[in-house]
């Protein structure tokens, strides 16, 4: 079953971020048959669970977000099946932390690829928490990296 952080009880999202714990991650890329699609869609099999996501908006209101997750819709599909790409092929970027990693000096472009450069002496990437007080917007990001250098 896959899993987003939002269908993760409270006590339990450290241990659902620990890479020790949970070393396979959804990516949310996906390919799908188009004629599977219309065969659940037809046989009203497609179930998918609404995700409650608490969240806050700017002037503090507190708010629900309902969303579905298409990557748990996996197992409406026959003979579905998941692959294990590594971590190389493999940068996201949800943070501003990690949008800094990728616009440094550590990666490079490579005939559409990022790659990591050569003259790195360790092959994995360092963790970089910018933290959410002064960096979580990407809007203000450029500016506080400018002002802080």
């Amino acid at each position: 079953r896959l899993l987003e952080a939002a269908q993760v009880p409270k006590e339990h999202t450290e241990d659902f971020k620990s890479v020790k714990k949970f070393n396979v991650f959804n990516t949310n890329n996906l390919w799908i048959s188009l004629p599977a699609i219309q065969r659940v869609v037809t046989e009203n099999t497609l179930e998918m669970e609404i995700i409650v996501n608490p969240m806050q908006l700017n002037g503090g209101l507190n708010v629900y977000q309902l969303e579905t997750a298409v990557g748990a819709a996996m197992k409406c599909f026959d003979n579905a099946s998941g692959i294990n790409v590594p971590r190389s092929r493999f940068l996201p970027v949800k943070k501003t932390s990690d949008l800094l990693l990728v616009m440094s000096n550590l990666y490079s472009l490579d005939h559409g690829s990022l790659v990591m450069s050569p003259k790195r002496m360790f092959p994995s990437t360092p963790l970089v928490k910018l933290g959410d007080n002064h960096f979580k917007k990407v809007s203000v990001f450029p500016l506080q990296v400018w002002i802080h250098s």
